[in-house]
Protein backbone atom coordinates (compact mmCIF):
# COMPACT_ATOMS: atom_id res chain seq x y z
CA UNK A 1 0.00 0.00 0.00
CA UNK A 2 3.05 2.31 0.05
CA UNK A 3 2.91 2.38 -3.71
CA UNK A 4 -0.82 3.71 -3.50
CA UNK A 5 0.44 7.59 -3.14
CA UNK A 6 3.19 7.33 -6.09
CA UNK A 7 0.40 5.72 -8.07
CA UNK A 8 -2.64 8.14 -7.48
CA UNK A 9 -0.04 11.14 -8.27
CA UNK A 10 0.44 9.63 -11.98
CA UNK A 11 -3.35 9.12 -12.39
CA UNK A 12 -3.49 12.62 -11.84
CA UNK A 13 -1.28 13.18 -14.77
CA UNK A 14 -3.60 10.82 -16.50
CA UNK A 15 -6.93 12.10 -15.79
CA UNK A 16 -5.43 16.10 -16.58
CA UNK A 17 -5.14 14.79 -19.80
CA UNK A 18 -8.48 13.09 -20.51
CA UNK A 19 -11.87 15.23 -21.31
CA UNK A 20 -14.22 13.22 -19.22
CA UNK A 21 -12.51 12.78 -15.68
CA UNK A 22 -10.99 15.08 -13.08
CA UNK A 23 -8.72 13.34 -10.48
CA UNK A 24 -9.13 13.04 -7.18
CA UNK A 25 -6.61 11.93 -4.99
CA UNK A 26 -8.50 10.37 -2.37
CA UNK A 27 -11.00 8.33 -4.42
CA UNK A 28 -8.46 6.90 -6.96
CA UNK A 29 -6.26 6.39 -3.53
CA UNK A 30 -9.14 4.38 -2.25
CA UNK A 31 -9.96 2.64 -6.01
CA UNK A 32 -6.41 1.11 -5.84
CA UNK A 33 -6.78 -0.10 -2.27
CA UNK A 34 -9.64 -1.96 -3.96
CA UNK A 35 -7.74 -3.32 -6.54
CA UNK A 36 -4.43 -4.24 -4.19
CA UNK A 37 -7.13 -6.02 -1.84
CA UNK A 38 -8.94 -8.10 -3.79
CA UNK A 39 -6.23 -10.01 -6.10
CA UNK A 40 -10.13 -11.65 -7.99
CA UNK A 41 -10.85 -7.89 -8.85
CA UNK A 42 -7.82 -7.07 -11.25
CA UNK A 43 -4.00 -6.24 -11.03
CA UNK A 44 -2.16 -3.31 -10.65
CA UNK A 45 1.57 -3.25 -13.02
CA UNK A 46 4.01 -1.16 -12.27
CA UNK A 47 7.19 -0.21 -13.57
CA UNK A 48 10.04 0.82 -11.34
CA UNK A 49 13.01 3.24 -12.28
CA UNK A 50 15.89 3.39 -9.65
CA UNK A 51 13.00 2.88 -6.55
CA UNK A 52 10.34 5.54 -7.91
CA UNK A 53 7.66 4.21 -9.84
CA UNK A 54 7.58 5.78 -13.07
CA UNK A 55 4.68 4.01 -15.06
CA UNK A 56 1.66 2.03 -14.50
CA UNK A 57 -1.29 0.21 -16.62
CA UNK A 58 -4.19 -2.43 -14.79
CA UNK A 59 -6.38 -4.78 -16.11
CA UNK A 60 -9.70 -5.29 -13.95
CA UNK A 61 -11.41 -9.12 -14.63
CA UNK A 62 -14.56 -9.58 -15.96
CA UNK A 63 -16.49 -12.64 -17.52
CA UNK A 64 -17.37 -12.54 -21.37
CA UNK A 65 -20.49 -14.74 -22.13
CA UNK A 66 -19.95 -14.51 -25.56
CA UNK A 67 -16.02 -15.88 -25.42
CA UNK A 68 -17.11 -18.36 -22.44
CA UNK A 69 -14.30 -16.82 -20.83
CA UNK A 70 -12.27 -14.11 -18.14
CA UNK A 71 -11.71 -10.99 -19.53
CA UNK A 72 -9.99 -7.84 -19.03
CA UNK A 73 -10.57 -4.33 -19.05
CA UNK A 74 -6.91 -2.38 -19.06
CA UNK A 75 -7.29 0.61 -17.35
CA UNK A 76 -5.57 3.61 -16.54
CA UNK A 77 -2.51 3.19 -18.83
CA UNK A 78 0.09 5.87 -17.63
CA UNK A 79 3.90 6.51 -17.68
CA UNK A 80 5.38 10.05 -16.31
CA UNK A 81 6.23 12.78 -19.29
CA UNK A 82 9.77 12.64 -18.28
CA UNK A 83 9.84 8.54 -19.10
CA UNK A 84 7.71 8.68 -22.29
CA UNK A 85 9.37 7.20 -25.62
CA UNK A 86 11.63 5.62 -23.55
CA UNK A 87 10.28 1.69 -23.74
CA UNK A 88 8.24 1.77 -20.25
CA UNK A 89 4.81 1.63 -21.99
CA UNK A 90 6.02 -1.09 -23.78
CA UNK A 91 7.65 -2.72 -21.18
CA UNK A 92 3.65 -2.27 -19.18
CA UNK A 93 1.59 -3.21 -21.73
CA UNK A 94 3.45 -6.57 -22.92
CA UNK A 95 3.37 -7.63 -19.73
CA UNK A 96 -0.19 -7.16 -18.69
CA UNK A 97 -0.63 -8.82 -22.15
CA UNK A 98 1.25 -12.00 -21.31
CA UNK A 99 -0.03 -12.11 -17.66
CA UNK A 100 -3.48 -12.14 -19.38
CA UNK A 101 -2.27 -14.92 -21.93
CA UNK A 102 -1.00 -16.95 -19.19
CA UNK A 103 -4.42 -16.77 -16.95
CA UNK A 104 -6.31 -18.10 -20.05
CA UNK A 105 -8.37 -14.56 -20.24
CA UNK A 106 -10.22 -14.48 -23.86
CA UNK A 107 -9.82 -10.59 -24.56
CA UNK A 108 -8.02 -7.00 -22.86
CA UNK A 109 -10.40 -3.94 -24.07
CA UNK A 110 -9.64 -0.18 -23.50
CA UNK A 111 -10.77 3.20 -23.84
CA UNK A 112 -8.81 5.91 -24.74
CA UNK A 113 -10.25 9.48 -25.84
CA UNK A 114 -11.01 9.68 -29.64
CA UNK A 115 -8.49 12.59 -30.00
CA UNK A 116 -5.76 10.81 -28.55
CA UNK A 117 -3.99 9.53 -31.84
CA UNK A 118 -0.63 8.95 -29.89
CA UNK A 119 -2.30 6.31 -28.10
CA UNK A 120 -4.35 4.61 -30.71
CA UNK A 121 -1.08 4.65 -32.64
CA UNK A 122 1.01 2.83 -29.50
CA UNK A 123 -2.29 0.16 -28.88
CA UNK A 124 -2.38 -0.44 -32.38
CA UNK A 125 1.15 -1.29 -32.39
CA UNK A 126 0.76 -3.89 -29.85
CA UNK A 127 -2.11 -5.82 -31.49
CA UNK A 128 -5.49 -3.88 -30.79
CA UNK A 129 -7.84 -2.78 -32.99
CA UNK A 130 -10.82 -0.25 -33.40
CA UNK A 131 -14.03 -1.76 -32.52
CA UNK A 132 -17.55 -0.28 -33.42
CA UNK A 133 -18.55 -1.00 -30.15
CA UNK A 134 -20.02 2.63 -28.79
CA UNK A 135 -19.50 3.27 -25.20
CA UNK A 136 -22.12 4.40 -23.08
CA UNK A 137 -22.43 5.37 -19.55
CA UNK A 138 -24.33 5.96 -16.41
CA UNK A 139 -22.83 7.26 -13.23
CA UNK A 140 -25.12 6.52 -10.00
CA UNK A 141 -25.77 7.28 -6.78
CA UNK A 142 -24.87 11.25 -7.87
CA UNK A 143 -21.41 11.20 -9.03
CA UNK A 144 -20.42 13.68 -11.69
CA UNK A 145 -18.30 12.96 -14.74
Amino acid sequence: MSDVPRCAGLLEILFNQEHEFTADAEAQSRALGMIIGNPEVGRIFVCDVEGIIEGMVMLLFTVSTFLGKKVALLEDMVVAPEWRSKGLGSLLINHAIAFAQQEGFGRITLLTDRDNEAAQQFYQSKGFSQSDMVVFRKLLDGYEQ
